[in-house]
């Protein structure tokens, strides 16, 4: 996967494995993306490339242009500029079977039964309804709602019923599945549930590309990434390396106080009560550490912290972004 703001269709760039982006098939692949709503660029100029069985995350703010990006790639909306493939389709919606999507947006008939709520969605993607029904019945077994089967959707709780309509999403087997804001409004254990949901379809195959303002959903989750802030994208590539733009931070305790051993430090180092914080040398621990125990420093502890991907976000998108993300990563808990 790999996204930048200047892309060329016949030049694709090396994506989030750091191979060309050739090796594995592309399921979406995005070009110069732009639209436009009442003389306001909401999308300017996205590339996206993902990789076949990737689970790839829009991570921004609210308002950052994820839902828009999303409906471009689906063909909901077309782009003022720019061409996006799914599957090698210019034409997303001649390959509505392939899909799966869920959008940010919940709704379900309410007097509608759950098996028929299953089985009417996947007959919009031209799946038989007795096929539908059939796959509904086993879906809802496998994912403890099998005593819900014959309930109304007005009778399900807030959670069940996003569990249903998840579940029609993929009654007929997509190849790839778009989930926009798929944790807003679930609990904590809705929301392990759906993560689990998640690496399962990517182990069997399926790409999962969503979009979410929760930094710790995309990091436990995704490979990749695409970091969107006001319609652009600053960076894209995978969660390690997004990581790895800020050096990993030392945190040193030792039972001396002063001593030579004290020049070893870097000058960025800086003492924080009894310990010292400072970047990871270049050269590595190990020169350090034999300096430090030549000086007779008496190492009492000392480990490596690599960065966050919050830390990565605030470098990568600015100190606002990451601000308006945390505001509305707390509207949603509240």
């Amino acid at each position: 996967m790999a996204v930048s703001n200047h892309g060329s269709a016949g030049n694709l760039p090396s994506d989030w494995s750091g191979q060309p982006a050739d090796a594995r098939p592309l399921a979406i692949e995005a070009r110069g993306l732009v639209k436009s709503f009442d003389g306001t660029r909401a999308v300017d100029g996205v590339d996206i490339s993902v990789p076949e069985g990737a689970i790839y995350g829009i991570l921004g703010p609210n308002g950052a242009g994820k839902t828009t990006t999303l409906r471009m790639l689906l063909g909901i909306i077309d782009p003022d500029e720019g061409v996006r493939r799914v599957f090698g389709h210019d034409r997303p919606h001649d390959i509505g079977r392939l899909i799966g999507y869920l959008p940010e947006e919940r709704g379900l008939y309410p007097s509608m039964k759950c098996i028929e709520a299953i089985a009417f969605m996947g007959a919009l993607r031209g799946l038989p309804l007795k096929e539908g029904r059939e796959r509904a019945v086993e879906l809802l077994e496998r994912h403890g709602l099998g005593h819900a089967a014959t309930r109304q959707i007005r009778q399900l709780s807030k959670g069940m019923a996003q569990t249903v309509q998840l579940l029609g999403t993929l009654v007929h087997r997509p190849r790839l599945v778009v989930l926009d804001e798929p944790f807003s409004g679930l609990d904590a254990i809705n929301q392990g549930k759906l993560e689990v949901m998640i690496r399962a379809l990517a182990e069997d195959g399926v790409t999962v590309i969503f979009s979410t303002h929760v930094i710790h959903h995309a990091e436990r989750l995704c490979e990749g990434v695409a970091i969107i802030a006001g319609g652009k994208v600053p960076y894209a590539g995978s969660v390690e390396a997004a990581r790895d733009r800020i050096p990993a931070q030392v945190r040193l305790e030792t039972r001396a106080r002063e001593g030579a051993w004290l020049s070893a430090l870097p000058p960025e180092a800086r003492r924080n009560g009894d310990f010292f914080q400072f970047p990871l040398p270049e050269s590595g621990i190990e020169p350090l550490l034999k300096r430090l125990i030549e000086g007779e420093a008496g190492i009492l502890s000392l480990s490596i912290e690599r960065a966050g991907l919050h830390d990565a976000f605030v470098a990568i998108a600015g100190e606002a972004a990451a601000r308006q993300l945390e505001a509305d990563a707390q509207g949603a808990r509240a």
